[in-house]
């Protein structure tokens, strides 16, 4: 481009209509799924719902103790819930807040 060509500006693709609380959450979700653990952890309840965190420890190369602070942190960011069903937890995916965060995701790209 010349020093004489006005630069243009590409028209917009998409909106990115979402701030406050409703940004602060989906980012959360975003970060969540950003470590590869969290992510084996999504993929492996997708196929086995209501599963506890020792089958989770089976799935994965890390100690109990990591895997009970990834899903902390993957049920304080909405992906999953867990049910207490005497000395164990039930895991399982949260279908309300991905329904959200894959509409959410729809409106913006």
């Amino acid at each position: 481009m010349s020093a004489q060509e006005p630069s243009t500006i590409p028209a917009a693709c998409c909106t990115l209509d979402i701030s406050g609380a409703e940004q602060d959450r989906l980012v959360m979700m975003f970060k969540a799924l950003g470590n590869p653990h969290r992510f084996e952890i999504i993929k492996f309840l997708v196929t086995h719902p209501g599963c506890i965190t020792g089958d989770i420890v089976h799935f994965l190369p890390i100690a109990q103790a990591t895997v009970s602070q990834h899903l902390k942190v993957l049920r304080e960011a909405g992906w999953i819930t867990g049910v207490i069903e005497g000395p164990a937890t039930c895991y399982g995916l949260n279908e309300e807040n991905i329904a959200w965060f894959r509409n959410k995701v729809g409106e913006i790209f």
